[in-house]
């Protein structure tokens, strides 16, 4: 149970809140060493692999450009960093910070189901078993202890997968945009 006064955060939560920052980056850095040339590399033999999976999915990840994916990256960083702080200000109370936290450990499980579909490594499929869901069963746990995580239910999971999805998408939609309109005007 908190022993905390209202409105004064639990004494261990610096690491669980900012510590969500910090585990992202360093799964995000993995993926920045790998997705260029995965793509480059593997998208053929998985087109041909998955002919059920639509063209336009294949293109889009073909044409990105390591420009691009790091400009996305750096969006979904500023939604990382923004939960982060709110979960730190509000000694993890924040439901904007255990969404996301929830989130971000469902992503990782998503990368072990695109490994294990493809039989093989995908991006950010090392530091999905190795940091991303255990950081997050940690920091869940912490919270727990602390008496300030809120009860999860099937639909809150599937919400804080769904703007992790979400999240992602408007990034690359949004670096598209912006080189778009750069290379237009250079």
């Amino acid at each position: 149970m908190d022993r905390t006064a209202p409105g004064r955060k639990p004494d261990d939560t610096t690491a669980v809140t900012l510590g969500l920052f910090a585990a992202w980056l360093v799964h995000d850095l993995e993926e920045l060493a790998t997705v260029p040339r995965w793509t480059r590399t593997r998208v053929p033999a998985l087109r041909r692999r998955f002919p059920q999976v639509p063209e336009r999915l294949w293109r889009s990840m073909e044409g990105m450009h390591g420009r691009e994916f790091a400009l996305a990256v750096a969006g979904v960083g500023l939604v990382m960093a923004s939960a982060a702080a709110d979960g730190h200000r509000t000694g993890g109370r924040s439901a904007y910070y255990q969404s996301v936290l929830g989130g971000f450990g469902l992503h990782g499980l998503v990368h072990l189901a695109q490994a294990a579909a493809v039989r093989g490594y995908t991006p950010g499929s090392v530091t999905s078993p190795l940091l991303v869901v255990p950081f997050t069963l940690w920091a869940r746990g912490r919270l727990r202890r602390a008496g300030v995580l809120r009860p999860t239910t099937a639909a809150d999971a599937a919400l804080s997968l769904g703007l992790a999805a979400a999240t992602a998408v408007g990034a690359h939609a949004a670096a598209r945009k912006l080189l778009g309109a750069r290379s237009t005007t250079s």
